[in-house]
Order: structure tokens, then C-alpha cells, then sequence
């Protein structure tokens, strides 16, 4: 009979000290490059394909799904070909560059097709990426601060996303909310893209064991028992985890300007920095299972809040509190997979990441219907989603095999 995996307990370290390894903050560092790139074009999205470009709320949850189906749809041939051939990071490579590359085609133009192409393609190259690099992190890390480490790269990879949106209204104060200025914010936003893919091209890749006899076929049935239970949960709160552009959008409806909505983004992603690393402790000592828990209630309270909001400090304190649960979300989701599924990380991450990206699709086109109807029917939805979510993750139990 396997042994039990209990998250509530620590594990020890098989090397002394907290310290975490250096290719965290390596892959953390270009993870940071690309967000400053993707959040510079992201943090103005939504306000700009609605507005500028003439997009409808309905479009915006059709384009932002496909974006979030697109982010998984090779996710799990990722990982699997990643846990195949024991190598993270020529997956990685392709994974950055596919979406540098995708944020060059804005040099040539931006209209609502062009801008949904852009989105559904620069997130093929974060389904490429993601299990590969995850896996690389997971198996450096050390148990006994895995949690942290999660959270010290993701800190990094929103350090990023703080950057891009200050840059953005940077240039949004300078240059006006023009065409002209947001054909220039594209332009620079390649840059950093551009020199993430250099500097992860210049590191050593760290090789896994190779699952080479294992076909894709046949790999879900070689994954735990406690890790599909935790997929039952994740795929409910996935049904009503609509895309961010929607909070940006609510925070326009209330009055904010396209500069101010970039201050919002900037002010989250602030948050998250601040929340990761201290989520990741949490987690390390008290248990994934409950950290996570949190996350869906987290979640469920920002959904009512943004559904009852009446003033704009009220929106304000809600993007402080979805900058936590993000943080929770991002990272810890990760580091209990990691906990749950010992061998072929990569290959379960990408399922994870399948599954749930899957789901945000019909979660984003929903919350767009709904949106047309009354905002705060798409918030109530996903508050329903997040409740249900935690109660099964409470039933299921994953990590007790």
C-alpha cells in the first residue's frame, strides 16, 4: 500500500537550511522579463479591445475563454513529453519564445481579430512552458520549503506584472490614451520579452528522470489517487474563475479611468508579490490542503464584494484581497501537486493545467453572458462555484491516499 501524504505535517529536508535553490530565482528572474512584457499589453486589454478596438463585454468573454483554452491545451503534452525525455527546459525555450513572438504581431496591427489572435497565441507559449519550468522548480526545491519557493518564483514573476502596468501608465500620462500611445506601449512591451528568452536560453537545463516506456495514452492512469480527487475540486471553482479583464472592466464601470484601472492592476500584482511568499510558509507549516481551502473562500468573498460595491474605495480594497488569494492560487496550487504526485510532476501539473484551463473557457464565456445581463449575476455564479469548491475539497481529503 502506498504511504500516506499528509500536507498537514512537514516534511524533512534532505539538506539542512531554508535556503532555496538558485534556479528558483533564475526562472524567476525571466518570468519577471516576460511579465513586464504580457501585464504592460494585459493591464490595458480589456478597456482597450472594448473601447478602442469596438469589441462587445460578449466578445471579450469569448476571446478571453479561448486565451484561457488556448493557456492549457498543451499542457499535458508538455508535461508528458517533458517527463518522457527528462528534459524542462527546450519546452521552456519554445514556450517564451512562442510568446514573444506572438507580441510581435501587434507591431503590425491591432484590431479586435488581430488582438484575439495575439491573446489565444502568446498563451500557447505559457502552455508550452509552464509544466516543464514547474517541474524543474518542484524538483530543486526542497520539501521542507517548497512552498516558499513556489512563492519566491511567482513573487518575482509578479514583480513583473507590477512593472508593466506602472510602465504603461507611464507612457498613458505622457503620450494621452491615443492609438498612438498604445501602438508605442506595444512596441515596447517585445523588448523584455525579447531578452527573457535570451537569458533562459544561457541556462544549464536540469534534466528529470526519464519516463521513456510510458506512453501519453496511458499516462492519466499512472497519476495518484489523491491528485484526481483534487482535480474534482479544482474543475468546480475553475466554473467560475472568469478572466481578470472582467475586474478591470467592473473597476471602468465604476468610474475609474483607463489610467486608473492600470494603477488597480498594479496595486494587485503589489499585493501578490507581498502575499506569496509568506502564502508559501503558511502552507509549508501548516498544510496545502488548508491554504488552499482559503484561496476558494478568498475568492468567494472578492466575488460578493465586487457583486455589492457601491463606492470606489470599495473596489480598491477588493483588488487588495483578490492580490492575495491570487497569490495563494498561483503558487500553492503547484506545490500541493508537487506534494501529491512525487514522480511525473510535469505530466500532472499539465493535466491540472488542462483541465482547468478547459473550464475557464466555459467560465469566461459564461461570465460574459452573464455580464450582459447584470454584473453582479457573474459575480454571485462564481462565489456559488468557489463555496462548492471547498466543501469538496474538504469531503474528497487528496492529500490522504
Amino acid at each position: 500500500m502506498a504511504p500516506q501524504l499528509n500536507t498537514f505535517r512537514n516534511p524533512k529536508p534532505r539538506r539542512g537550511g531554508s535556503a532555496i535553490h538558485p534556479d528558483v530565482v533564475k526562472l524567476g528572474i525571466v518570468s519577471l522579463l516576460t511579465d513586464v512584457s504580457s501585464e504592460m499589453i494585459f493591464s490595458v486589454f480589456a478597456v482597450f479591445l472594448t473601447t478602442v478596438a469596438g469589441a462587445s463585454a460578449v466578445a471579450l468573454g469569448a476571446i478571453e475563454g479561448l486565451a484561457d483554452l488556448s493557456s492549457c491545451s498543451l499542457d499535458y503534452l508538455a508535461g508528458w513529453l517533458s517527463d518522457h525525455t527528462g528534459r524542462r527546459k527546450p519546452l521552456a525555450l519554445l514556450g517564451y519564445g512562442l510568446s514573444a513572438l506572438a507580441k510581435a504581431t501587434l507591431l503590425i496591427a491591432a484590431s479586435a481579430p488581430v488582438l484575439g489572435a495575439f491573446r489565444v497565441i502568446e498563451r500557447l507559449g505559457k502552455s508550452l512552458r509552464g509544466p516543464p519550468r514547474d517541474a524543474w522548480l518542484s524538483a530543486v526545491a526542497e520539501p521542507s520549503v517548497r512552498g516558499y519557493s513556489f512563492g519566491v518564483h511567482k513573487a518575482l514573476d509578479k514583480a513583473g506584472a507590477v512593472l508593466g502596468p506602472l510602465i504603461a501608465y507611464g507612457l498613458l500620462c505622457r503620450l494621452g490614451e491615443t492609438p498612438a500611445t498604445y501602438r508605442e506601449l506595444f512596441r515596447i512591451a517585445v523588448i523584455p520579452a525579447a531578452l527573457a528568452v535570451v537569458l533562459l536560453a544561457r541556462l544549464p537545463d536540469r534534466p528529470g528522470a526519464r519516463e521513456e516506456r510510458e506512453r501519453f495514452v496511458a499516462s492519466w492512469r499512472t497519476l495518484s489517487a489523491g491528485f484526481k480527487r483534487y482535480l474534482i475540486a479544482a474543475g468546480v471553482f475553475s466554473l467560475g474563475y472568469f478572466s481578470f479583464g472582467f475586474l478591470l472592466l467592473r473597476a471602468y464601470d465604476m468610474g475609474f479611468s483607463v489610467g486608473d484601472t492600470i494603477l488597480l492592476y498594479a496595486l494587485f500584482n503589489s499585493t501578490f508579490v507581498i502575499a506569496a511568499p509568506a502564502a508559501g510558509k503558511l502552507g509549508d507549516l501548516f498544510g496545502r490542503t488548508r491554504i488552499v481551502v482559503a484561496s476558494y473562500l478568498l475568492y468567494l468573498a472578492v466575488s460578493l464584494g465586487f457583486a455589492s460595491a457601491t463606492a470606489k474605495w470599495h473596489i480598491v480594497a477588493l483588488f487588495l484581497v483578490y492580490g492575495v488569494f491570487f497569490a495563494i492560487d498561483e503558487a500553492q496550487s503547484k506545490a500541493f501537486i508537487a506534494d501529491l504526485q512525487p514522480q511525473r510532476r510535469a505530466t500532472a501539473i499539465g493535466a491540472y493545467n488542462f483541465l482547468t484551463g478547459a473550464l475557464y473557457l466555459t467560465a469566461s464565456v459564461m461570465a460574459g453572458a452573464l455580464w450582459a445581463l447584470n454584473p453582479g449575476i457573474a459575480f454571485v455564479f462564481a462565489a456559488s462555484t468557489s463555496a462548492a469548491a471547498a466543501l469538496i475539497l474538504l469531503s474528497l481529503r487528496p492529500a490522504h491516499q
